[in-house]
């Protein structure tokens, strides 16, 4: 993370676990990691200062910095914006480490059903019956509404590795302060974003 984030993190005197007298040389000064930078709560009414984004295959933060304000040092405000604490957890992985997550997790059973989900049924007349992606049990029936007095099974096994993927896709939508209200809070000095608590 860019060195400019921590450089407006506040200061702390943290007492040196290395030493044992008690008097204030034994303190050092440490950056304080508890306190982090969020949002306004307003902001996420105001559409003008967001925009949407979908982080592409591999890319890092600093990436997707450089790619929408032109400047890979502002890959903290991308993390804030999008309330990523733990990259490792949070950001999207890319395909080839995703795979290799799987398998470090599963081992053999990566394609083992993990559950069950129904597909979409409908009538006749193309009402909607039962949605897509409910989660069910394998044994799962319903009338079928195509044929008086028969039941269908609208039921599909999800692997372990398909649901990781949903999971992990679902991890590349995001929200980025928009360049223009970036570029509009910058001073020659700082980069001042009015966004931020």
């Amino acid at each position: 993370m860019s060195k400019h984030y921590f450089k407006h993190v506040p200061d702390i005197r943290y007492k040196n676990p290395l030493t044992s007298s008690p008097n204030n040389d034994n303190y050092v000064t440490i950056k304080n990691l508890f306190l982090r930078a969020k949002l306004r709560n307003d902001v996420f009414s105001a559409v003008t200062f967001l925009r949407s984004y979908t982080i592409k295959e591999g890319m890092r933060p600093d990436n997707v910095a450089e790619e929408i304000y032109g400047n890979s040092q502002l890959d903290w405000i991308i993390l804030v914006t999008a309330n990523i604490i733990n990259v490792r957890e949070e950001w999207p992985m890319s395909s080839n480490v995703l795979y290799q997550y799987c398998e470090d997790k599963y081992g053999l059973a990566i394609n083992d059903t993990r559950h069950h989900e129904t597909e979409e049924v409908r009538n006749a007349e193309g009402k909607l019956i039962i949605p897509a992606g409910q989660i069910v049990d394998a044994d799962y029936t319903i009338p079928n509404p195509l044929v008086f007095n028969t039941t269908i099974n609208p039921v599909v096994p999800i692997s372990n590795f398909l649901a990781e993927t949903r999971v992990n896709e679902q991890k590349r939508s995001i929200k980025a302060v928009s360049y223009t209200h970036l570029r509009a809070h910058e001073t020659r000095g700082n980069l001042v974003c009015r966004l931020l608590l």
